[in-house]
């Protein structure tokens, strides 16, 4: 189970400098200030969750199966969250309105809410 959390880890941090990168060079000529600080927004959040699931993999006090299911939620949440903001904070350079699925940010942001919250209400229930 840890391979899969570090190999996810290492995509996702990889992939947000990738982002970041691209958002700092590329983008800068086509988007506004207030479009690449939300961009921006996404790539921070992205490297949050890599860096938290480098740490799941490393906490020897949960089970597997905890850890998968808070590798399922962070991914999921990762991608709605950040995805999501990629998108609505590209949505002048297409022409599908990215808006229409804005309500998914907040769905994301939840799951990695959910996420953090089973680490730290396992943390409190085993009073490590």
């Amino acid at each position: 189970m840890n391979n899969k959390i570090v190999a996810t880890s290492a995509f996702f941090g990889m992939t947000s400098i990738v982002l970041g990168a691209f958002g700092a060079h590329a983008l800068k000529q086509v988007l506004t200030i207030d479009q690449l600080t939300t961009f921006e927004t996404g790539v921070k959040y992205q490297m949050y969750h890599a860096l938290f699931l480098l740490f799941l993999s490393l906490n020897t006090h949960l089970s597997d199966n905890l850890k998968k299911t808070i590798l399922l939620v962070t991914i999921l949440g990762v991608i709605l969250f950040s995805g999501s903001i990629y998108l609505l904070a590209t949505d002048s350079m297409n022409t599908f309105n990215f808006k229409v699925i804005g309500f998914v940010t907040p769905i994301g942001g939840l799951l990695l809410i959910v996420a953090w919250s089973i680490v730290m209400i396992k943390f409190f229930q085993k009073k490590i």
